[in-house]
């Protein structure tokens, strides 16, 4: 007798490459469906910038995308995102030949010893210091060049890629949402709905607070975990491929002076790149160049020679290579969607959904709305620039705040850059660590779910108490 046995196939997620596809294809086709529109973009004297005139929506001729457009999008996206791209293999080359010098095994080793016994308290030091870094200079992909460091950390006090990325971009994704004193998100936001620069902090700082302190317990939680029993990492695959390089707190190499030399320099880097974000406003051309002359700098003093140098920093940029055109295709979403002429027409048909809404549910409403534009405008500037001139009249219209509004939006623009994969900030931190977007994901949505939940419950409270100053 014969039986037949059904063999159930584990869904398996699709390559990261193929659901960003997927995605410009799904633009592709609304192009067709969705009726072109665009406003007229005009110059904001109290934002100093150029915003949408919230009153000039006008339909104009359809611009579908053609069957060869669809594979252009994917050559201009890299073009238009060609400064992250290359920020990613300059991070990446640079910090190998770093790594190459030893320097970097001997002084994780060091702070490893001295957190023997207390590894834990890593990931709150860790986060809390990461969101200050976040609600005052709006880090992003800042983060991308401490990576590295987390993951080699974590990894030597027995934890996982994945605590190592979540320590550094998770905390600068708490401050950076919060926003206390972000003048990229808040403070563009704020000058487009003429509010005073930075008015209600307090509240928040108690979004930061909270924020912080449930990042904290969700990430010791996964590290807790991933410390007792290392085959429940999400990235067992990865660590076992990379076990070589942990740092072993019982054979750590004796720091030398030539090692000295070099974390110095890393300091010194890392100090010149913040003093330039805070002071001289840098953005990734300038960190990218002083990476890249640390280094340089950090090969000679720690005793690599010229050709050593160029090798490790070639095979530094080759271990990033899928993550760093993950950044490019990516933006080839935004691009079907700019040239399809479908970007303003989408964002003024969810904010006049809005307008039909009561008013304890249009702020939520408003909320949304910012969260499904956060996938298509991922920049926390270009969003308020682009969304703010029409939420301030809509804001008044309904009887919400404008500071509930810049709420909103700071929400719907700060939540789930940790999770789209649009957000080039993110797929920089993830190429540099080497994690898988599916992997990611699959860390990071119950969390995501959890800070959503603490978006309306914060944007409820706004409503309720007219947060303001107006």
């Amino acid at each position: 007798m014969t039986t037949d046995v059904k063999v159930k196939k584990k869904f398996k997620v699709p390559h990261t490459y193929v659901i960003l596809f997927s995605v410009i294809l799904i633009m592709a086709i609304l192009t067709y469906i969705v009726p072109a529109g665009e406003f007229d973009r005009v110059h904001d004297p109290n934002a100093d910038r150029t915003v949408v005139d919230a009153d000039s929506f006008k339909r104009v001729e359809q611009s579908p995308t053609g069957f060869f457009d669809i594979f252009q999008s994917i050559p201009k996206g890299m073009r238009d995102a060609a400064g992250i791209v290359f920020f990613i293999f300059i991070v990446g080359g640079a910090f190998q030949i770093i790594t190459g010098t030893g320097a970097i095994e001997a002084g994780i080793g060091k702070v490893a010893l001295a957190l023997k016994g207390l590894e834990i308290l890593m990931i709150p030091i860790f986060i809390i210091l990461f969101s200050i870094a976040g609600g005052t200079f709006g880090m992003a992909e800042e983060a991308i060049v401490f990576v590295p460091i987390g993951i080699a950390l974590a990894r030597a006090l027995g934890y996982d890629a994945i605590v190592g990325t979540a320590i550094i971009t998770l905390g600068a994704a708490c401050g950076f949402t919060s926003g206390f004193m972000n003048p990229f998100t808040v403070g563009v936001a704020q000058g487009i709905a003429e509010l005073p620069l930075f008015s209600g902090i307090g509240f928040r700082i108690a979004i930061l607070v909270v924020m912080v302190l449930i990042t904290i317990w969700y990430v010791m939680r996964y590290g807790q975990k991933v410390k007792k029993d290392p085959s429940l990492s999400i990235v067992a695959e990865l660590e076992e491929e990379e076990k070589d390089k942990v740092i072993k707190l019982d054979n750590i190499p004796k720091l030398q002076l030539k090692h000295v030399f070099v974390l110095l320099t890393i300091a010194a880097g890392f100090t010149t790149i913040i003093v330039g974000v805070f002071v001289y406003e840098w953005y990734i051309t300038q960190i990218g160049s002083t990476f890249l002359a640390m280094g340089i700098i950090g090969g000679f003093l720690g005793g690599l020679g010229p050709s050593r140098i160029a090798k490790e920093f070639v095979e530094g940029a080759r271990a990033i290579v899928f993550g760093a055109l993950v950044v490019g295709i990516a933006r080839g979403i935004l691009v079907v969607m700019k040239d399809g002429m479908i970007l303003d027409s989408i964002i003024n048909g969810l904010a006049m959904m809005i307008q039909n809404l009561p008013r304890a549910i249009s702020v939520v409403g408003m909320y949304i709305v910012q969260v499904i534009i956060n996938f298509f405008i991922p920049s926390g500037s270009g969003q308020a620039a682009t969304t703010m001139p029409i939420m301030t009249p809509l804001a008044d219209l309904i009887g919400v705040t404008r500071q509930t509004a810049v709420t909103a939006y700071q929400f719907g623009d700060g939540f789930t850059n940790s999770i789209i994969p649009t957000s080039a900030a993110l797929m920089g931190v993830l190429s540099v660590a080497k994690i898988n977007y599916e992997k990611w994901f699959k860390f990071l949505w119950p969390l995501m779910l959890i800070w959503l939940g603490v978006g309306v419950v914060f944007l409820v409270i706004a409503n309720m108490i007219n947060y303001g100053p107006f």
